[in-house]
């Protein structure tokens, strides 16, 4: 059955940023389709444990500041020696500053991109040493419109999200052979605590909704359903491939 194929059960799934947004979505939706469940997060929320747990999945919650090297280092394979394998990968954790690039800082730029695009590098090879000895696995990168795009005020965030496109498709040169599928999704503008600056700009809302051809903002559920595909057997013969998740936005 092509439902089947949509299941990811007996398979273990990082995300990290899991406990909020997004990451919260996807979270629970791998977990409705089968998957055992290790959040990345600086903390944990009971919520997200109960949830999963109650769906018979197994839960672990990891603390880590991915903007710490060393910490991001240490991820995969603890939670590889807790869970006993690691067979999906959602690098979803990101942050945002925004400012003028005339007056873009170099803190700004140096945070940002640690978070969006390195940790996301570091935790992607690791995962990759586990899935190699596999044979298979799945690598998700949260990226953005702005993997296409340069956005506004936020010089670094566009920057990370263009690298992460760049990361997607060369890890999938060097691995689509070996079983493992990297890919990303785009997300458009979506309510989430990313967005609530935008969100609460009368103006900007306005601007936003009246360019996606869908003309509502998206919500995070939106995206959970891709994230699941991706996770999925359904998609074993896609690499390399950015999907935007973004009510028409990209194709405006």
């Amino acid at each position: 059955m092509i439902l089947d194929k949509f299941r990811v059960d007996q398979s273990v799934a990082i995300v990290t940023g899991g406990s909020k947004g997004i990451g919260k979505a996807i979270t629970l939706a791998l977990a409705e389709t089968g998957a055992d469940i290790a959040v990345v997060s600086r903390t944990d929320q009971q919520d997200i444990r109960e949830a999963v747990t109650g769906l018979g999945r197994r839960y672990l919650h990891y603390e880590a500041d991915l903007t710490k090297r060393k910490q991001a280092r240490e991820v995969v394979p603890a939670v590889a020696e807790e869970m006993g394998d690691v067979n999906i990968l959602v690098n979803n954790a990101g942050i945002i500053r925004r400012s003028p690039a005339s007056d873009y800082s170099e803190a700004d730029w140096d945070d940002v991109l640690e978070i969006d695009l390195t940790a996301a590098f570091i935790l992607s090879q690791a995962a990759g040493r586990i899935m190699l000895k596999a044979g298979k696995g799945k690598i998700i990168n949260v990226g953005s419109v702005l993997s296409f795009q340069g956005g506004i005020n936020v010089l670094a965030y566009a920057t990370s999200k263009h690298g992460i496109a760049g990361l997607t498709k060369a890890l999938s040169n060097d691995w689509a052979s070996k079983g493992i599928n990297v890919n990303a999704l785009a997300p458009g503008f979506i309510e989430t605590g990313f967005t609530e600056l935008l969100q609460k700009d009368p103006e900007r809302s306005k601007a936003i909704i009246g360019r996606t051809p869908a003309g509502r903002w998206g919500v995070p559920d939106d995206i959970a359903g891709a994230a699941v595909f991706l996770a999925s057997p359904a998609s074993d013969y896609i690499h390399g491939v950015i999907l935007p998740v973004d009510g028409g936005w990209m194709a405006w």
